[in-house]
């Protein structure tokens, strides 16, 4: 039987295990999202106005932004990584704009004051 040896070069090419986070800032995120719901639900109970909508897509936007920091380790992966990532909501966000450009071709259809905060 031969008796096979690696080098340190031949380990690179093998998956190693990813950054481990500590509990502690797993806990201190997962506090944070908990807040930031109460919070969420706390302001939508306050009659703002539209401010009500762009509080809460504030909201759900830093909540979002903590869960793939933390939780998807985008916080401690390659920057290639977070570059992708971003660049797919990018063509997400884009091809959403081309798909809402002619709205107004089906506004016409829409019921009268069915949705009348829509329409305004």
């Amino acid at each position: 039987m031969t008796e096979t040896t690696h080098t340190p070069s031949d380990l690179v090419a093998h998956p190693t295990v990813g950054h481990v986070v500590p509990f502690k800032v797993l806990a201190g995120v997962w506090l944070t999202l908990l807040a930031a719901t109460v919070i969420t639900v706390a302001v939508a109970g306050v009659d703002l106005g539209t401010f009500n909508l762009e509080i809460a897509m504030a909201i759900a936007g830093a909540k979002a932004t903590l869960v793939v920091l933390y939780f998807m380790h985008m916080r401690y992966d390659r920057p290639i990584h977070a570059i992708v990532f971003v660049a797919a909501l990018l063509f997400f966000a884009l091809f959403v704009s081309i798909a809402l450009l002619d709205s107004h071709a089906y506004a016409p259809d829409l019921i009268p004051d069915y949705a009348p905060g829509l329409l305004k």
